[in-house]
């Protein structure tokens, strides 16, 4: 059978308000995407993942949507949306939208239906209930800020779900006009030529029917699983979204070429994780490894993830690996704290494994987290729980070492303020062959050469050092450590090299320095 698109792709997230501003007012937009397709042509890129592009009244950035078929006004036209299909298609690069199915915008015409008027059919769209003991919420669940998930509506005396902020309502699941209404979304935008979706809170659309308390967490619960204290398997992670899935992925199959769904499948385990692909490979067929994504970077927690990662996956199923996000730290900043060696090394690992690959914008060019003064903070959602902002790894993408990056206009003010431009850029890296921009270059053309094909076998598994070769001619090494190691038995030319060695031959052993990684090709 041949492999789908997506197996041994390369993806790249672009968060569009940070990518390119073509008109000058400081916010990145479509056609500024179109502007960089030549870069990403160049680099390698198969497809890009574009973060919200939908009307929204941005409290949340797009992931509080007023308008399913819609394209945001500060980011384009529908028009301008048809030509970045066609313009990245020409270069064949496949574009990929993000999907929020499990609330909307409480400016969205539902909601405001909803809670003018509750005897609306729209009212039955959200999640409604009647005051607890004592008129208090509902149940104990909590939302992403930490505080109660549900706000009292009022006029109507009802309480209204939301697992994030009070102004994104969720959606009720279990109501049959919502899952028909977004089976017609997708086949709206899949119909204009969309390669697929990403798919946010892909774990928790479906809410348990009965309402019931989220348990206390207790020490064998990872930190990121648990909200508040409490293990959602109320609030989220229901066995019942299977059905839902199953529903999207007969409908994208039902395109030539099949069309992707890519879930932000947020539990910890590998085999939580799997779930959400189906037992029979019938569900999602990509979903974010939220385990690797957070691990640390050492040889053996890496390797035993990846190991237990393909071990869990239906037959069939396509691994993903992804070392940032716009909701995550850079990989740069939080696996290799700011150092050059470590960040290239990550960044082999990444592109070497076997699967889809997910690039977040300015990781081809080891682009860091970016401080920012507090009165330049944006993200609402951080506020309010207390957490560090996600603006921090949302700055404009670095093209030059102008003023402003080469994202805007030199003196034009930007929505986020710009990082070290002349430490990082895009221009400067492109000129210089032993940059990482060329290395990730290098990388992605190796992938089109079966680099990631499917098949992973093992070489060396030590605390230090990470080789393992596929089902192609690639054989791939990492030493994770401050220390010289060596690898025996590899035999080849190195095609790839994050230190300064270049192409050269080796014969039965490899020499590693500190925080090294090379990829050889076999001979034959």
């Amino acid at each position: 059978m041949t492999e789908p698109w997506w197996s041994g792709a390369t993806l790249y997230q672009i968060y569009v308000r940070s990518w390119k501003d073509s008109n000058g007012d400081g916010i990145g937009d479509l056609q500024g995407v179109i502007s960089g397709l030549d870069h990403l042509e160049w680099l390698g890129v198969d497809g890009i993942w574009l973060s919200p592009t939908m009307p929204s009244p941005n409290r949340d950035w797009g992931y509080d949507v007023s308008d399913y078929y819609g394209v945001h006004p500060e980011l384009g036209t529908e028009a301008d949306m048809a030509r970045l299909i066609e313009e990245a298609s020409w270069r064949g690069i496949r574009v990929l939208l993000d999907l929020v199915p499990n609330h909307t915008s409480d400016a969205h015409p539902w909601f405001v239906q909803a809670r003018s008027d509750p005897s609306s059919p729209m009212r039955e769209r959200y999640v409604w209930a009647k005051p607890g003991a004592g008129g208090g919420p509902p149940n104990n669940w909590r939302d992403a800020t930490g505080a109660s998930a549900w706000t009292l509506d009022e006029p109507s005396g009802q309480y209204y779900l939301h697992n994030f902020l009070p102004s994104q309502p969720d959606l009720d699941w279990w109501n049959g006009e919502v899952r028909a209404e977004f089976e017609r979304i997708l086949a709206y935008w899949f119909d204009r030529g969309v390669a697929g979706f990403r798919i946010d809170v892909a774990h928790g659309l479906v809410k348990d029917s009965q309402l019931r308390d989220d348990p206390e967490a207790g020490p064998e619960h990872h930190p990121m699983e648990v909200r508040s204290g409490l293990v959602p398997v109320y609030s989220a992670n229901r066995p019942e979204v299977a059905d839902i899935y199953r529903r999207w992925r007969r409908l994208a199959d039902s395109y030539e070429p099949p069309r992707a769904l890519l879930g932000e499948t947020w539990v910890l385990s590998p085999e939580g994780m799997a779930r959400f692909y189906g037992e029979e490979a019938d569900q999602l067929q990509l979903c974010f490894n939220f385990g690797f994504l957070f691990a640390d970077l050492s040889a053996g927690t890496m390797a035993d993830l990846v190991r237990r990662t393909l071990a869990s996956l239906p037959e069939g199923a396509t691994p993903l690996w992804t070392g940032s996000n716009h909701d995550v730290s850079r990989f740069p900043t939080r696996w290799a704290a700011g150092d050059e060696r470590r960040s290239r090394a990550a960044l082999v690992m990444l592109c070497a494994l076997p699967g889809t690959v997910v690039l977040y914008y300015g990781d081809e060019i080891g682009m860091t987290d970016v401080e920012m003064p507090e009165e330049r903070l944006l993200d609402e959602m951080a506020v309010l729980a207390g957490r560090t902002s996600r603006d921090h790894f949302r700055s404009p993408m670095q093209w030059s070492d102008r003023p402003n990056g080469g994202f805007a206009e030199d003196g034009a003010p930007t929505w986020l303020p710009m990082g070290d431009c002349a430490a990082l850029n895009v221009r400067a890296q492109r000129a210089d062959p032993r940059s990482t921009l060329h290395l990730c270059r290098t990388l992605l053309m190796l992938r089109r050469r079966g680099l990631a094909s499917s098949g992973y076998r093992p070489l060396v598994e030590g605390p230090d050092v990470w080789a393992w070769e596929g089902a192609s001619r690639f054989v791939t090494a990492v030493n994770l450590s401050p220390r010289t190691a060596e690898v025996a038995g590899v035999t080849g030319t190195v095609v790839a090299d994050t230190g300064d060695g270049g192409r050269r031959s080796v014969a039965e052993r490899l020499v590693m320095e500190p925080w090294h990684a090379v990829v050889v090709e076999r001979e034959g």
